[in-house]
Formats: structure tokens, C-alpha cells, sequence
């Protein structure tokens, strides 16, 4: 997985971030007087928005030379969010793989004073354009970006067995190993692994209290077959 929220200070003679040319990173989209927020930090005072093929780049106008940036390798979530009663601006939620600790810690006073140490633990970042009408065009930007941009394990979990189920609880995975499990539960093992995989966990739920319910009625009837052969 690619480093979480870093500093970023290459910037090109015309003032915009140096891109990777060699790697093919392309830049797509550009928002003046955008603020970014960190964590539980205030927003930024307004700077420049630079989303490329790779990465986003914020870059603060007061701080010449200074900015944020992050891969989209290391966005594990992004949204509109326009609740302003959970966060008081229209904006573009994020959530970044960080290392262990919380963004109590990099809200801290020491959050300047150790710089990237910090920043590598900042799980969620904002983007609040000075224009709440272009969000949903820049979140369609960063969808575009996400695909560019696929989670390289996905393919190796496929390998292994591993499938995906949408908004399921745990990070979403079950494992399809047949050694996990005996011969006896694999046709119920193929049909949740299948459940989740179209319908999702709300589904999920539904049909398992079904599957209890005929389970019930299919022992019921057992049982009045036992009691038809004893003659009772």
C-alpha cells in the first residue's frame, strides 16, 4: 500500500507540483482557493487543488512551497458529504490508510513539531472548494482516479480464495477456501458466499433468518414423518 498523507514540496518553476513524467502521471483537475482539513485540525487557510492520475496535491498559498499530498492508492474512501451538522462545510470526505495511532494525536500542538510522523497517521482528510456546486464533479474525478488507480492485493485475495461482499461489516471479506470448511456445509458455504457477493449484508441478514425458518419447517416435517411410521 502506497504512504498515507505526506508533505510535499516539489514544485515546479511555475509554481504547480513537479509531476512524475516517467510514470505517465497526468494532471486532471485543478481548484483554486480549495482548504484541505486533517483530521480534527481547522481547515487550511485556502491554497490550490491538484488532482492528477496519481495523486492528490494541495498546496497552501500563504506557505509558498508547502503543501499536502496523498495517493489514491492510500484513499480507501472518498464522498460528498453535505450534512452540515456533521461537519459545518459541503465537502469532499476522505479516508486515508494511515499508521496506528489517532488523529487526536496529529490534531495536537506537536502536530507542526514532528511533521511527517504526524501526518502519516491522519485517517481523514476534507476538501472544501470554494464552489460546493463543483463537488459532485470532483467526485466524479476521483471515482475516475480510483480506477486508474486499483488496490494491487485485490488480485492476489481473488487467488487465495478471498471474495468481496459490498458494505459488509470486517472490511468486507470472506474467505472461499475449501479447506476452511467439510463437505457437509459447502453447498450453504457456496450460497452465502454467493449471496454476498450480489445482494450484500442487508440481504444477507434476511435470507439467514429465512434459511433458519425452513431449516425449522423441514425438522418439523421430519419429525411428524417419525411419528406417521411409530404410529403415534
Amino acid at each position: 500500500m502506497a504512504p498515507g498523507l505526506q508533505r510535499f514540496t516539489d514544485i515546479a518553476g511555475d509554481g504547480g507540483p513537479r509531476l512524475d513524467a516517467a510514470s505517465g502521471e497526468e494532471l486532471l483537475r485543478m481548484d483554486r482557493a480549495a482548504s484541505v482539513a486533517l483530521g480534527r485540525r481547522a481547515p487550511e487557510p485556502p491554497g490550490t487543488l491538484f488532482v492528477t492520475t496519481r495523486r492528490v496535491i494541495w498546496l497552501s498559498e500563504t506557505e509558498k512551497g508547502q503543501g499536502y499530498a496523498v495517493d489514491f492508492l492510500a484513499i480507501t474512501l472518498h464522498a460528498v458529504s453535505r450534512d452540515l451538522e456533521a461537519y459545518p462545510s459541503p465537502c469532499i470526505y476522505t479516508q486515508i490508510d494511515a499508521e496506528d495511532g489517532s488523529d487526536e494525536e496529529a490534531g495536537g500542538s506537536d502536530f507542526q513539531a514532528n511533521g511527517d510522523l504526524q501526518l502519516a497517521k491522519v485517517s481523514e482528510m476534507r476538501i472544501i472548494l470554494s464552489d460546493p456546486g463543483q463537488l459532485d464533479t470532483l467526485f466524479d474525478v476521483f471515482c475516475h482516479c480510483a480506477e486508474l488507480n486499483p488496490d494491487p492485493n485485490a488480485a492476489r485475495n481473488e487467488e487465495n480464495g478471498w471474495f468481496g461482499g459490498e458494505n459488509m461489516a470486517e472490511g468486507g471479506w470472506i474467505h472461499g477456501d475449501e479447506d476452511m470448511i467439510d463437505g457437509n456445509d459447502l453447498e450453504a458455504h457456496t450460497f452465502f458466499t454467493n449471496l454476498i457477493g450480489q445482494n450484500g449484508v442487508h440481504d444477507l441478514g434476511r435470507s439467514v433468518r429465512e434459511l433458519q425458518i425452513d431449516g425449522q419447517r423441514f425438522e418439523d416435517a421430519e419429525e411428524e414423518d417419525e411419528i406417521q411410521e411409530n404410529g403415534h
